[in-house]
């Protein structure tokens, strides 16, 4: 069975993890950090996820990664894939990359497409920004 598998990550706590199609949102998208309120919470809360998601660009880059999955997992006639890692990061792996990654799995799951979904930063210590 083809499967997607997906890791989000923070840059700040070690390198980027192997994968096919790596997506680094750190310039691009609205820093949950920067809000006191947000900050002590990750991507799987629904307030950090609507912040997150609500930026210009979020949704439309989520189904852009979304379609080059499938076109990657259905391969071409020569090589077949059957597995595509998906690296979504951020500065802490806390915030921007979890609410991405957590919505990438819903959309592919909802096209039949199976995924292993990772969180590898999202409970290490919040990074704290000097200057």
């Amino acid at each position: 069975m083809n499967r997607v598998n997906i890791v989000s990550f923070g840059y700040g706590h070690a390198p980027a993890p192997q994968a096919d199609i790596t997506i680094d949102t750190r310039r691009h998208l609205r820093n949950p950090h920067h809000n006191p309120a947000m900050r002590q919470l990750t991507g799987l809360d629904p307030a950090v996820r609507r912040h997150v998601l609500d930026t210009t660009g979020a949704r439309c880059l989520i189904r852009h990664t979304a379609v080059c999955a499938t076109d990657l997992l259905n391969g071409l006639p020569r090589s077949p894939v059957l597995v595509v890692t998906i690296a979504i990061g951020c500065v802490g792996g806390r915030h921007r990359s979890v609410a991405l990654a957590e919505e990438l799995a819903v959309i592919l799951r909802e096209h039949g497409i199976g995924v292993q979904l990772a969180h590898r930063d999202v409970t290490k210590p919040i990074i704290q920004r000097t200057g």
